[in-house]
């Protein structure tokens, strides 16, 4: 059991150190665009499907809104997402892309590829690897 408390055996420790150090690859590649790695996760939501109400944006990024707002309104001024009323409910807000949003979608296949040249280029095992991760998220959620 001494073995489980040892930092580097840890898979909850390998998760987190993985997260930051994709987190600090993602970095140089995302400042040309003056975005964060937060903020390029919500244009790749709106690519999927654009024109998505803040809460389900939240939902999908598995953000709360007190961090989605703020990372929002930065969005807009930067001239990326629009955010305006819902017509079908006045208290909430539908996010859109703006042509800046959508023409950067272009450019975010080769910030891919890069990511995945950095992780070893393997894209079979890359898949596998999310598919496992993603089932230890969903069998976490039910806990």
């Amino acid at each position: 059991m001494d073995h489980l408390l040892k930092i580097d055996d840890l898979l909850c420790f390998s998760l987190y150190s993985a997260n930051h150090a994709l987190t600090r690859l993602y970095r140089p590649l995302l400042a040309p665009f003056g975005l964060t790695y937060p903020q390029y996760l919500v244009l790749v939501a709106l690519w999927e499907e654009d024109g998505q109400k803040v809460s389900d944006l939240g939902r999908r990024l598995d953000l709360e809104t007190n961090t989605l707002t703020p990372l929002l309104k930065r969005m807009e001024s930067a001239g990326y997402v629009t955010r305006r009323r819902n017509p079908e409910d006045e208290r909430s807000l539908i996010v859109a892309l703006t042509e800046k949003g959508r023409k950067l979608q272009a450019e975010a296949k080769e910030i891919s590829a890069c990511v995945i040249e950095a992780m070893g280029g393997d894209l079979k095992e890359l898949i596998e690897l999310r598919d496992r991760v993603n089932a230890l998220r969903v069998r976490l959620d039910a806990s």
